[in-house]
């Protein structure tokens, strides 16, 4: 096997390659990769080559903050200082951060709503695609081992100033499994370089793979581990995305594409990976906390550069596997107002869907739109429902507060009916002002409970990690439906809550119609407005409008 320094063993590999890619490579089909990704945003003018010279050291993160605030194409960096030269000299970064990109990567019209691509993806999500198995691919095109391994022979970008190194693992997929039922996982883990084969990784117990380093820590055995750095960016998606446990990534990665995903066997584990991915780093992590190493801090989801310096479990690299001239894919952390990161459309579409889907399958009935809104980062949503009895709203909020995924979300959920729009937050605010009375049971709170050790409004003796093994939250509920505890009144038609000033139907079809004869000089409004201006729809199923 090859060590990247060239020789006539590559072209074995792939012309093993080709007699395993069976009927779809004799018809030229690579499949779905980094490189087919990146073709796509190419074409559709969603990707710009940077052919100047840039620093790892701060300067891509900074070009990368301002671009994702000024919703930009994805960066593919090919003047790296330092990596001009040797086994890695691209990066790819913002290649997942505004909505035409998703679009292009779920396949669907670049001018879908934001509705309509959460409800594509609670659809998607219901039908997945198993993978299939090949026997090999270009990810085993060069395989290092030992002291052939140098992690910053790829070009790891120091992204904050305060960050307390250099981070390889932003935008990945790490791939663990349960050593009892075979069960694997695939999840979005930071990771810090701590040197040429080791890596520093933030590892939670509530999480997935905390669950199966909790088995392998009662075995008294070091937990296999590989982690994926580029391939298609469905990657990424469904790492970062909040499935329940049964779910197989793999699964919902084939249901975006429509195909399965090839997967490969590791070299040092029977884990299976990308077989067109461009970099895969394998290793152990042990149970034993002798071994742990100070890692952090790092600049996290939030939007704040706070944590501290703290001993966490360590991958001990045995291998690499990587494509000829590779390309490493990582992403910038830290959302805030004004400067969005990858996360947060990640947010917006794919962890809304599946809380949806999360609240259908335990029970939630008349959920009607769900959003997460983007910049924070999963911790509030708001749930759109079509109210049947009293309690509905505390119903939805204690049923996502005890879903696995509520380690990290749904610290503050807020509850609405079907005409609140829950992307727009002047209607929330509306929401929030005129329908809630916490005189009336419509504030709840719930805690202390588990939560995101990552929050910086919890102090952090009280989301110690290594002590607690999770953080502290205390939830809110805001119920900003309708009061049901109102009787009926007669003077509102029976209404319990006042009825909402609409424009009569007629009277706005025949000021729309007369538009132009006004002059006033501007286009009248889309559907999507004149029905908030008359309901005209949805008074046909909602009374109380």
């Amino acid at each position: 096997m090859r060590n990247g320094d060239g020789g006539t063993a590559s072209l074995t590999k792939k012309a093993q390659r080709v007699r395993a890619g069976g009927a779809m490579a004799a018809k030229g089909d690579d499949g779905p990769s980094l490189r087919s990704w990146i073709a796509v945003l190419e074409k559709h003018g969603q990707l710009r080559r940077i052919r100047a010279e840039v620093d790892w050291d701060q300067e891509i993160a900074g070009i990368t903050r301002i671009n994702l605030g000024l919703g930009g194409p994805g960066l593919l960096f090919e003047a790296i200082k330092g990596y001009r030269k040797g086994r890695c000299t691209k990066f790819l970064t913002a290649a997942l951060g505004n909505r035409t990109q998703v679009c292009l990567l779920l396949g669907i019209a670049p001018e879908s709503s934001e509705r309509e691509i959460v409800r594509h993806l609670k659809n998607v999500y219901r039908r997945g695609i198993a993978p299939s198995v090949v026997r090999t691919g270009p990810v085993k095109d060069n395989v290092l081992r030992g002291k052939q391994i140098d992690l910053l022979e790829f070009p790891v970008p120091k992204w904050h100033h305060l960050d307390g190194g250099r981070y390889m693992d932003t935008f990945c997929g790490v791939v663990t499994k349960d050593p009892e039922t075979g069960q694997t996982n695939i999840g979005l883990y930071r990771g810090q370089v701590l040197g040429p084969r080791r890596l520093g990784k933030l590892l939670i117990p509530t999480q997935h793979w905390g669950t199966h380093f909790a088995k392998h820590r009662g075995n008294k055995r070091p937990m296999p581990v590989a982690i994926v750095h580029g391939w298609h960016d469905v990657l990424p998606f469904c790492a970062g995305s909040p499935f329940p446990k049964a779910v197989n990534e793999y699964d919902m990665m084939g249901a975006i594409l429509g195909r399965p995903v090839e997967l490969v066997r590791c070299e040092t584990s029977d884990l299976m990976v990308p077989a067109s991915a461009e970099i895969v780093v394998e290793g152990t992590i042990s149970p034993d906390p002798k071994t742990f190493a100070t890692e952090g801090p790092f600049a996290e989801y939030p939007g704040y550069a706070g944590g501290v310096p703290s001993p966490k479990p360590v991958v001990e690299v045995s291998c690499v596997t990587h494509r000829d001239d590779p390309i490493l894919r990582g992403t910038l952390e830290g959302a805030r107002p004004g400067f969005p990161s990858e996360d947060s459309p990640l947010c917006a579409y794919s962890w809304s869907a599946i809380a949806w889907n999360m609240l259908e399958d335990v029970g939630v009935g008349g959920v009607t739109d769900v959003w997460m809104p983007p910049v924070s980062t999963g911790t509030n949503i708001v749930v759109q429902i079509q109210k049947r009895y009293r309690g509905h709203a505390q119903q939805v909020a204690t049923a996502l507060w005890g879903t696995g995924a509520g380690q990290w979300f749904f610290k503050n959920v807020m509850v609405v009916e079907e005409d609140i729009d829950i992307r727009d937050p002047v209607a929330l605010d509306w929401a929030f002002a005129f329908r809630v009375n916490a005189g009336q049971g419509q504030l709840l709170t719930f805690g202390p409970t588990f939560g995101s050790v990552l929050d910086p409004s919890t102090p952090r003796h009280q989301a110690n990690a290594q002590k607690y093994g999770t953080g502290w939250w205390t939830r809110v509920l805001i119920d900003a439906t309708r009061n049901w505890e109102f009787e009926p009144n007669p003077d509102w038609g029976g209404r319990r809550y006042p009825p909402v000033n609409v424009l009569p139907a007629a009277l706005e079809e025949r000021i729309r119609s007369r538009w132009s004869e006004y002059g006033i000089g501007i286009d009248y409004l889309d559907d999507e407005k004149r029905e908030l201006l008359t309901f005209r729809e949805l008074s046909k199923r909602f009374s109380e409008i």
